[in-house]
């Protein structure tokens, strides 16, 4: 049967200072007044009924989630004690799972991606289901056309074909420098394609593979999910989950598959537009620029001369005015404001490490 699996548990450092612990980016009413979280759950309908979806964050973030997505119980929320990356976050909710339903075909997503149409993705994700229905062996993920160097973003490095427009992943290529990310743009998406960190596999294949390239994560996460439903359950994940192994699924996982005889790794082009929004130059994106390139999500605003900036603040009233500003960001909350040049964007993950050393919690 097929499950549907969001993973929403990002700290979305790169979205500070809006983007808190109490509250990260998947939570925040970004688009329209919803939350991503929410869109992403949404993106489901016609798809996987809501009896089949679960959603895998904090578990400090248990009752804001549950609450804000209708037809989703507690027992589909699966939540972490402490986050431990991605590989043991999708072997846990992998376990789970399969306790329920031994054949479970479960499908990835996350929670921080604007993807249109949705019409078009459904479309894509029933094919990479049946692709992995008709081979359980195969581990599947979707593959983006890049459209730029990113250099942000990790590449898929494709092979012959596969199933159904589907292609051999031959390599995973980690974020590169630039002239590497402008050697694959120039290769054309026949060879290279973004890789969205959504997969579909057999939940059954992918623990085997957990058990086989990392035995003391499937070890503890086999100790988890016999104790789930069961009175010690809280002991036992707050015991062992702070222990296991942090690593990514990519590096865990899907690289040693695609060099393993014993399993196939494939990718599917996703041909519609998608959008990470994993920084603020991202999220500005989906925001209407004016003739001057500016990018705006604040109640009340004023610029004047100023060219390629962002203005975001999350306090109703508070007027944000600027003169002469040229490809800033400038983000206003409660407490913090974030000034800074766009190509900086990415290293706003650091500038928020530094505030929590010098200054506590109270700012992130």
């Amino acid at each position: 049967m097929r499950h549907a699996l969001i993973m929403a548990g990002g700290a979305g450092t790169r979205l500070w200072p809006v983007s808190r612990k109490a509250r990260p980016k998947q939570l925040i009413p970004f688009v329209g007044g919803k939350s991503l979280l929410e869109i992403a759950f949404s993106r489901m309908e016609g798809l996987i009924e809501p009896a089949r979806r679960y959603v895998c964050a904090g578990e400090a973030h248990r009752e804001i989630i549950v609450s804000s997505l209708e037809g989703l119980s507690k027992k589909q929320y699966l939540g972490e004690p402490v986050g431990r990356d991605t590989l043991s976050a999708l072997a846990f909710s992998s376990a789970v799972i399969t306790r329920a339903d031994p054949e479970a075909i479960i499908a990835v997503f996350t929670a921080d991606h604007i993807i249109t149409p949705e019409e078009d993705f459904r479309d894509i994700i029933d094919t990479g289901c049946r692709i992995v229905e008709e081979n359980p062996d195969t581990l599947l993920t979707f593959g983006i056309t890049p459209d730029y160097p990113a250099t942000g973003f990790g590449y898929l490095q494709l092979g012959e074909g596969y199933a159904h427009g589907s292609k051999v992943v031959d390599r995973f290529r980690e974020k590169p420098d630039l002239e590497s990310a402008r050697s694959y743009l120039a290769a054309g998406s026949d060879h290279y394609l973004w890789n969205s960190g959504m997969f579909v596999w057999k939940a059954a294949t992918f623990l085997d593979c957990v058990h086989r390239y990392e035995p003391g994560v499937y070890e503890g996460i086999m100790n988890i999910a016999e104790a789930w439903e069961k009175d010690d359950y809280s002991d036992v994940i707050k015991r062992v989950y702070p222990s296991l192994k942090k690593i990514s699924v990519d590096y865990a996982v899907m690289e040693p598959a695609s060099a393993d005889s014993g399993v196939s790794v494939a990718a599917l082009p996703m041909c519609l537009s998608w959008i990470d929004i994993g920084s603020w130059p991202a999220y500005g994106e989906i925001l209407e620029k004016d003739e001057d390139g500016n990018v705006r999500s604040a109640e009340k605003q004023v610029l004047m001369d100023c060219r390629g900036s962002q203005i975001v603040s999350d306090e109703p009233g508070h007027l944000i005015a600027g003169i002469g500003l040229e490809d800033l960001i400038v983000v206003h909350t409660g407490n913090a404001t974030l000034i800074c040049r766009k190509d900086r964007a990415e290293d706003i993950k650091k500038l928020q490490a530094i505030v929590q050393e010098k200054l506590g919690n109270d700012y992130v």
